[in-house]
C-alpha cells in the first residue's frame, strides 16, 4: 500500500516538474446572463450603456467599452455575438486599462465583430469606402484577413466567436473555422505591427496579460454566453 501511494506521488511529481497539466482546466462563466457582475465600463467604475436583456448582454454603443474586472494571459475565450444591420463591434483582448490608452484597442489586437455586407463608412469628403478583408468578421482587426469568408452569418443573427492564446501563439475562430492565427510578439508581428497605425500605441509593445473587452462602437450590439478557460 505504500509503495503504491508513492508510485503515484512520484508519477504527479514528474508530470509536474515536466510542465504537464495535472489537473484539466475548468470553464469559467464572464456573463451569467443576469447581471453585469465582473465588468465594467473602460476608465470608468460602472456599467452604464450596457444592459442585459433576455439573457443577452447588449448596447447600443453609445458610452463606452465594457472590460472585464480581471486580466488573462493564456486563456480558451468562447462567446455568441450578433449585431444590427450595418453595425460594428469587436472583442479586444491583452488591454492595458490606462488612460495614456483612450481606447482598449490602443493596447490591445481585437476580434472584428461586423456587418460584413451592409456596413458602410465614408471618408472626410463623404466617399463610400468599402471594407478590408482585414476589417471583416472574424479579422485581426486592421491586421490579418480572416481565412474563410464565408463562415459568418449575416447581421441579425447568432454567430461563435472563439479566442485562444498559449503561449503567445493566437487563433481566432468563427462557427468552428479558425480564421486566424498568429504568434503575438514574435519578429513577424513585430514587423506587421510596425507597418500599421498601431505602431506608436501601447499595442506595439508586447504584455503578457490584459483585460478582455466588448465594444461599443456607436451600433446595437448583443453578447452572450461568455466564458473563459485558464
Amino acid at each position: 500500500m505504500k509503495r503504491t501511494f508513492f508510485l503515484v506521488g512520484l508519477l504527479s511529481a514528474t508530470l509536474t516538474l515536466a510542465g504537464l497539466p495535472v489537473k484539466k482546466a475548468k470553464w469559467t462563466t464572464l456573463f451569467d446572463g443576469k447581471t453585469t457582475t465582473g465588468w465594467h465600463r473602460y476608465l470608468k467604475t460602472d456599467t452604464n450603456g450596457w444592459r442585459v436583456d433576455n439573457g443577452t448582454l447588449t448596447t447600443d454603443g453609445k458610452q463606452g467599452d465594457l472590460v472585464t474586472d480581471k486580466e488573462y494571459g493564456n486563456f480558451d475565450l468562447e462567446f455568441e455575438f450578433k449585431v444590427q444591420p450595418k453595425g460594428n463591434s469587436g472583442v479586444i483582448y491583452k488591454v492595458q486599462e490606462d488612460p495614456q490608452n483612450s481606447q482598449p484597442y490602443y493596447s490591445g489586437p481585437e476580434f472584428q465583430v461586423i456587418d460584413d455586407k451592409g456596413y458602410e463608412w465614408r471618408d472626410k469628403e463623404g466617399k463610400l469606402i468599402q471594407l478590408n478583408n482585414n476589417q471583416l468578421t472574424g479579422a485581426n482587426y486592421d491586421m490579418i484577413p480572416p481565412g474563410d469568408l464565408s463562415a459568418v452569418k449575416p447581421a441579425g443573427e447568432w454567430n461563435k466567436g472563439r479566442i485562444s492564446i498559449q503561449n503567445n501563439h493566437v487563433e481566432h475562430w468563427l462557427n468552428g473555422k479558425k480564421m486566424v492565427e498568429y504568434d503575438y510578439g514574435s519578429d513577424a508581428w513585430k514587423a506587421m505591427v510596425a507597418k500599421s497605425k498601431f505602431s506608436k500605441w501601447a499595442y506595439a509593445t508586447p504584455h503578457a496579460k490584459g483585460k478582455i473587452a466588448l465594444q461599443g462602437h456607436g451600433d446595437v450590439a448583443w453578447y452572450r454566453n461568455i466564458k473563459i478557460k485558464e
